[in-house]
């Protein structure tokens, strides 16, 4: 699976795409849908997969769907594998820097698409309207026990992994 990582909006959310084949998927498609539409133009989009629903995070989620229409997987869905066509993830619903944040676990890959839940060397705000310190704690202890060598892609900022985090993100200890 390839991951192409798109850069969008004043906020710099990292929407990303993910390519098997000739299908993809779309992970926040925070802005800019001309640039994300460069993208995906020649591929098959498969679904589109939203951490949660901040306006950095969604804002070309409704023009995505004009072009295309296909199903959104989100927090309203059950924490379980999901498989679409050559994608097979997990739902992982991990509360804190708001009610609906998710992240997606692509365990064949190795790879966790974390959202604003965990940054590298941070974690996601919770001060915000339905964010809560307690629900970030809880998630946070569920996160701690996933494999230390899974990839994490955060909704902005650097790339980095569950060990690196687990030694050098203040908020993990």
């Amino acid at each position: 699976m390839e991951i192409k990582r798109i850069i969008t909006g004043y906020l710099e959310e990292n929407c990303y795409i993910l390519i098997n084949n000739n299908n993809c998927l779309i992970i926040d498609p925070g802005d800019n849908y001309n640039k994300i539409l460069k993208e995906i133009k020649p591929l098959n989009i498969e679904g589109i997969l939203i951490t949660h629903y901040h306006f950095d995070h969604i804002g070309a989620l409704n023009d995505l769907l004009e072009y295309k229409k296909v199903k959104i997987y989100d927090y309203k869905l059950d924490e379980k594998e999901y498989v679409i066509n050559n994608f097979k993830f997990e739902i992982i619903k991990n509360p804190g820097h708001s009610k609906d944040s998710v992240s997606f676990y692509f365990k064949d890959e190795k790879v966790m698409f974390t959202g604003d839940f965990i940054f590298k060397e941070s974690i996601g705000r919770t001060d915000l309207e339905t964010g809560s310190d307690s629900d970030m704690l809880k998630s946070i202890e569920k996160f701690k026990k996933y494999n230390k060598n899974i990839t994490i892609y955060p909704g902005h900022g650097d790339i980095s992994n569950i060990d690196y985090e687990l030694k050098n993100n203040i908020y993990l200890n």
